[in-house]
């Protein structure tokens, strides 16, 4: 499970680098860009939700050995 968080989590990173080349600063909000701009901040999304997974199952595993 650690190795399929931290696949997902480079495949996150890689999507914001991808979408961020894309952006254009003159017109944020337009086209292309409004696009850009909502996948990288739904890859961001799902870097916490992935860092939130893995923190719970070190919780998970820490309170099974008690």
């Amino acid at each position: 499970m650690k190795t399929f968080i931290h696949i997902l989590t480079l495949l996150a990173v890689a999507l914001i680098i991808f979408n961020a080349t894309q952006l254009n600063l003159d017109a944020l909000l337009e086209g292309q860009s409004l696009i850009a701009l909502i996948t990288i901040v739904s890859s961001l999304c799902a870097i916490m939700l992935l860092q939130i997974l893995r923190i719970s199952k070190k919780i998970e595993a820490k309170s099974k050995g008690l």
